[in-house]
């Protein structure tokens, strides 16, 4: 964390001002890399997980037995933590469903709203040095709720090829058994066109960086739905203290 203390006035634009950042250039990477994986599936995934993760995957794919097995692998602090967290989410999104209400509005003409969940959904779950298991539960505990019936989620591994254990047990808490090591735009773009491994799914959710945000777009471009796209997170305090 940067601490500025007590700046002067004529520095406080530069303390502010957003980094320059070449578009272009990453519009550009976006479309190399998914035309790669559209031409060669998994062996492309492979490629770009080893350039951009360091980490060497011949298996994408997090199988039933690892993600019972995470639960032994974070405190039980932690897990109580992301138990409470889970039902007090899940009770928020069980009072938002709809009740099925027929309003009949002239002699034999009925109306109501329904609502139908999306058949396949892509959860982007970001790695890193902070595992964002939050993330995992505000969007597979709707997901899961609305009734979403193949849920994939993403997530990229570190250099040694495996995820955090407390996203792999968060997911398994929620009822998520479709998980694959793997992040960044080639992520985005498998889950887009569908790989030997990933599947193709039909709307894309979640947070990243501005390469996961380019790469959800030109996913959108495509026909693959998204959410909204993730804006800047950074935190600015101004303190007198």
């Amino acid at each position: 964390m940067q601490k500025i203390i007590n700046p002067k006035r004529i520095n406080w634009r530069e303390f502010t001002a957003r980094p320059n950042f070449n578009f272009k250039e990453l519009d550009n990477t976006v479309d190399k890399v998914f035309n790669a994986i559209k031409e060669n599936g998994d062996e492309a995934l492979k490629q770009y997980t080893l350039l951009y993760d360091k980490a060497v995957i011949n298996d994408f794919r997090i199988y039933n037995n690892e993600l019972i097995e995470a639960e032994k692998n974070i405190s039980t602090e932690l897990k109580n933590a992301i138990n409470l967290a889970k039902d007090n989410i899940e009770k928020f999104h069980l009072s938002q469903k709809l009740r099925k209400e027929i309003i009949e509005t002239s002699n034999g003409v009925e109306c109501w709203q329904e609502s139908r969940p999306i058949e396949k959904i892509g959860l982007y779950i970001p790695g890193g040095s902070a595992p964002l298991f939050s993330t995992v539960l505000m969007l597979g505990v709707p997901a899961v709720i609305a009734g979403c019936k193949e849920i994939v989620l993403c997530t990229p591994p570190n250099e040694n090829g495996n995820i955090h254990p407390a996203i792999l047990y968060t997911a398994n808490l929620i009822g998520i058994k479709t998980v694959f090591k793997v992040g960044g735009i080639q992520a985005i773009a498998a889950m887009t066109f569908g790989t030997e491994t990933v599947p193709k799914v039909y709307k894309i959710f979640g947070p990243g960086n501005r390469f996961v945000t380019a790469a959800k777009q030109t996913a959108s471009i495509l026909g693959v739905a998204i959410d909204m796209p993730a804006g800047p997170s950074e935190l600015l305090m101004l303190t007198d203290k």
